[in-house]
């Protein structure tokens, strides 16, 4: 048996509040708790696993969700909106 299955990697997982600025300092993306409430709501949000009633959110859920938000790199403004677009056609 590989060490690896004895021994899952640890992942934090983050209370709202915690999560909220984990991706302020981490991603620059500003999400309020009270966001991150009514996204777990209305669904649109990062995924979260319960401990009890209480939401907790994985990093790389964190990370996932950033991700998806942002566009990729471009170098003007009309590459952007090309971009967009070409998405939508």
């Amino acid at each position: 048996m590989p060490a690896e299955a004895l021994s899952p990697v640890r992942r934090r997982r983050l209370r709202r509040n915690e999560a909220s600025k984990y991706l302020k300092d981490h991603h620059d993306y500003n999400c309020a708790p009270k966001t991150l409430a009514k996204l777990a709501v209305i669904g649109g949000g990062p995924e979260m696993v319960y401990a009890g009633r209480f939401p907790l959110y994985p990093e790389d859920a964190l990370d996932d969700f950033v991700r998806a938000k942002m566009s990729p790199r471009v170098s003007s403004t009309s590459e952007l909106r090309a971009l967009q677009n070409s998405k939508v056609a």
